[in-house]
């Protein structure tokens, strides 16, 4: 049929009732009511509206930001060469696991968690595609998982309430729980540095270090096409973490 005939057989439908019919879109499936009003029903499993569906799914899919998983940064890795560093600068945390006094229970999770820090990383470096995503969400929570660790092998007088809830957000909101943790941990530094001459030196390299590492972090966000600035947070972060090894001695 020419392109005229098709108009013409248009509009010659257009004036018979409940037949509506959609320029450039000839596979749309419309309805039109007695009253006039058109409906345009859903696809797959969204066909009976989305106030069919289950409670829990419209629940879950209502829940608060803070409930929702974080996005991933997946920047970097560009070349094997920058890879091959991230490992590299990735294999210190297994070391300071390794190193880490295991005078306790909390000490020795605390410790199996930097092991955790280094292998997560690793993987996370050394992947591409899809898995990359899920990889990159595991090392933030491993990072995450060694902050609690600390704080926990650090102090038994942490409220439950702040455990409980840290234990809950773990999983969706890692970067806050680590904020949060490593600030408690900051705090005792500080103490224990008044307290203990011994400790001043380290606590003075801890404070360099994490302000390095921070303004490292950032810095990788904001420049992401800058190879190296990954790993050098590596670095940074590695001594913030051998100089708090020094506080479970």
């Amino acid at each position: 049929m020419s392109p005229q005939g098709t108009l013409n057989g248009s509009a010659a439908l257009d004036g018979v009732h409940g037949v509506h019919l959609v320029p450039h879109s000839p596979f749309a499936l419309e309805e039109i009511n007695q009253h006039g009003d058109i409906h345009q029903p859903m696809c797959g499993n969204s066909l009976f509206g989305a106030g069919q569906r289950p409670t829990v799914q419209r629940v879950w899919e209502q829940r608060p930001a803070c409930l929702r998983p974080v996005h991933c940064s997946l920047n970097g890795d560009r070349s094997i060469a920058e890879t091959i560093a991230n490992v590299i600068t990735s294999l210190p945390f297994v070391a300071l696991g390794l190193q880490a006094p295991r005078k306790n229970l909390n000490c020795k999770l605390y410790a199996n968690s930097l092991i955790g820090v280094g292998v997560a990383s690793s993987l996370y470096h050394v992947s591409r595609g899809k898995l990359r995503r899920y990889l990159r969400w595991a090392d933030y929570t491993m990072i995450a998982t060694a902050t609690v660790c600390l704080s926990r092998a650090l102090s038994n007088e942490n409220p439950k309430l702040l455990m409980a809830a840290s234990a809950v957000f773990l999983p969706v909101q890692p970067l806050m729980v680590s904020a949060v943790h490593t600030g408690l941990m900051e705090v005792a530094f500080a103490k224990r540095a008044l307290q203990d001459p011994e400790l001043r030196m380290a606590h003075n390299l801890h404070k360099m270090s994490s302000l390095l590492g921070g303004a490292l972090f950032i810095a990788d966000d904001v420049f992401p096409e800058t190879p190296y600035l990954h790993a050098a947070w590596h670095l940074a972060a590695a001594v913030g973490v051998s100089t708090c090894n020094e506080l479970l001695r």
